[in-house]
C-alpha cells in the first residue's frame, strides 16, 4: 500500500524563523521577541517572503510533478497558508480534484514552557537543560513542558500507516514543519539513533 507520488515540503519562511535564525528554539534578547512573541505557534503567519517562497516552489512542483490527487497539511497557519500559496500554481479544474486534508499529527515539536523566552532566560529557569541535552542527546531529550523527537516519531507513524492505505496510487502532498520531516525521515529510510542525532545536530531543512 504505497502512493504512486509522495512529496513533503517544509513550509515557508515565518517572522518566527526569521528573528531566530541563531536559534531554532530561543530568541536572541528582548528585542528580537518584539512582534512575535505572544503568538500561540499554530498561529504564526508567513512572511511576504514565505508567501512568495510558496508560489515559487507551486511552479517548481506542478512543472516537475504536474498535479496531485491529495494534499496534507497540519492545519497550522503556516502550513495551511503554504498550501494556499502552492495551489496558485494550478488551475481551477485541478484545485477542485484535489483533496485536502488535515492531520493534527503533523503538528511541529511542542517546545514546551520556553517557547517565548530568551536564551538568558531559558538558561535562568533551567539551569540543568544544557546538560540534560548534551547527555540525553537530541533524539530523547525532552524540552520542559514539551516533546522529544521520539515522541514526534511515535505519532508521526500512525499517521504514515494510515496516509499510505488510504492513498495507495494517488499522487501525494504533505506541507509539514522542520521537525515533523525528520520524523519522516527517521521511519521511511530507517534512520539509526546516530544518523537521526547526526541530522538533529544541524539547522532544519531551508523554507519551503
Amino acid at each position: 500500500h504505497t502512493p504512486q507520488l509522495l512529496v513533503f515540503i517544509r513550509h515557508g519562511e515565518t517572522p518566527r524563523n526569521v528573528v531566530q535564525s541563531h536559534s531554532p528554539i530561543h530568541f536572541r534578547d528582548h528585542e528580537s521577541k518584539k512582534g512575535v512573541a505572544g503568538i500561540p505557534d499554530h498561529c504564526i503567519p508567513l512572511t511576504p517572503r514565505g508567501i512568495a517562497q510558496a508560489r515559487r516552489v507551486g511552479k517548481e512542483l506542478k512543472n516537475r510533478f504536474g498535479a496531485f490527487d491529495t494534499a496534507y497539511h497540519s492545519g497550522y497557519v503556516r502550513t495551511e497558508k503554504t498550501l494556499a500559496g502552492i495551489l496558485e500554481a494550478y488551475t481551477a479544474e485541478e484545485r477542485a480534484r484535489l483533496a485536502i486534508k488535515r492531520s493534527i499529527r503533523l503538528r511541529e515539536r511542542e517546545s514546551g514552557y520556553s517557547f517565548d523566552m530568551t536564551k538568558d532566560e531559558a538558561e535562568q529557569h533551567f539551569p540543568w537543560m544544557a546538560d540534560y541535552w548534551k547527555t540525553i542527546g537530541p533524539l530523547f531529550a525532552r524540552p520542559s513542558g514539551g516533546e522529544s523527537l521520539a515522541q514526534v516519531i511515535e505519532r508521526v507513524e500512525p499517521f504514515l500507516e494510515k496516509m499510505f492505505r488510504e492513498e495507495e496510487g494517488k499522487r501525494v502532498c504533505v506541507v509539514m514543519h522542520g521537525r515533523v520531516l525528520a520524523a519522516i525521515r527517521f521511519l521511511l529510510e530507517n534512520w539509526t539513533y546516530e544518523e537521526a542525532e547526526a541530522f538533529l545536530n544541524h539547522r532544519s531543512p531551508k523554507n519551503c
